[in-house]
């Protein structure tokens, strides 16, 4: 590959399997990946924002080796559980997110800040809808976490047991990415933009992944044009939306004033005896795919890149694709 693009082998036999109807798509899970963002130091290519990066481990079934932002899947349980909330009505949500209802509104946005703690060990909450936690550490937050990532513990009876108040003021809504039809995991994700709260630290809190990095932007993307970090196309696309902003706090006015979100989803066509898959919008994803003879499931390469269009997150989503390490460093 001529850049970290990521693009799985039997995608041109599953295109063709779909357009023939051989292929149902499945229904895509909601999912929420959250870009954290901390004002970096001034060095000799200029200042900037940096962003929170994993990468997921090299013996991950999917999107093995690919960074991402910490996310994953929406936990139903959030739809209708009573959650102390600070900051836009979660109408108000529901209309920027493109969503129908209040309740699905919260569930994605409990999603994102419970993945942020679960992954990164950063929370979004605290003691007053003014405040934040300054402290996440010790034997009896880990406990409460890892409850969360087993599931044997809802974010708002977390919420509720640690008496704290969900700061979605502290979100921005950035972008929303669709899985492609043709794949067997399929994710909504919603992207969102945080700052790092005052007194937090990020920490490699996920199981998944094997490296975690404050980057730049332009930095990321540069190891991605050099094939030395690989990425999916919702990250891509993210990281270059980031370039314009020159704090953390710009990047979080810009969400606040931006139109609702388009969803983005890739679509594949036949052209003579290949097909052409592409991102609306981003064309630099387009991929034209000569015939081969590979089955679904196959394993034959083609040439060109490309990736998911799903949710970094720790289960497989991009922000669907989640997972990161303590580290501080560039990658």
């Amino acid at each position: 590959m001529s850049n970290g693009q990521w693009y799985p082998p039997e995608w041109p036999a599953r295109i063709r399997a779909l357009a023939s109807g051989e292929l149902t798509a499945v229904t895509p899970r909601r999912a929420a990946t959250v870009m954290l963002l901390r004002d970096g130091a001034p060095d000799a290519a200029g200042a900037g924002p940096v962003v929170y990066m994993l990468r997921r481990r090299t013996s991950m079934a999917f999107a093995a080796g690919m960074y991402a932002y910490p996310g994953g899947g929406v936990d139903p349980r959030d739809d209708d559980r009573c959650v102390r909330w600070s900051g836009p009505s979660l109408e108000t949500w529901a209309a920027r997110l493109g969503l129908r209802t209040a309740a699905g509104a919260q569930a994605v946005v409990c999603a994102a800040v419970r993945e942020t703690y679960e992954e990164a060990g950063v929370l979004l909450a605290g003691p007053t809808a003014d405040s934040v936690v300054g402290d996440t550490t010790g034997a009896d937050w880990e406990a409460d976490r890892q409850a969360l990532v087993d599931r044997k513990l809802s974010f708002a009876e977390f919420l509720d047991r640690r008496d704290l108040v969900l700061r979605s003021d502290l979100l921005g809504a950035w972008a929303r990415w669709i899985t492609p039809e043709f794949e067997p995991r399929r994710y909504d994700t919603w992207f969102f933009v945080a700052a790092l709260p005052e007194g937090q630290r990020t920490r490699n809190a996920s199981t998944e992944a094997d490296r975690t990095v404050w980057i730049r932007p332009d930095a990321a993307l540069a190891g991605y044009d050099r094939g030395e970090l690989l990425m999916m196309p919702p990250t891509v696309a993210t990281l270059r939306t980031l370039l314009p902003h020159g704090t953390a706090a710009g990047a979080l006015r810009a969400a606040a004033e931006a139109p609702g979100l388009t969803p983005v989803l890739a679509e594949a066509r036949l052209e003579g005896d290949g097909l052409v898959l592409s991102w609306p919008g981003h064309e630099e994803f387009t991929q034209h795919i000569p015939a081969t003879p590979t089955a679904v499931g196959g394993v034959s390469r083609t040439d060109g890149g490309g990736g998911t269009g799903g949710a970094d997150g720790g289960e497989g989503a991009d922000g669907a694709v989640g997972g990161e390490g303590a580290g501080g460093g560039r990658a």
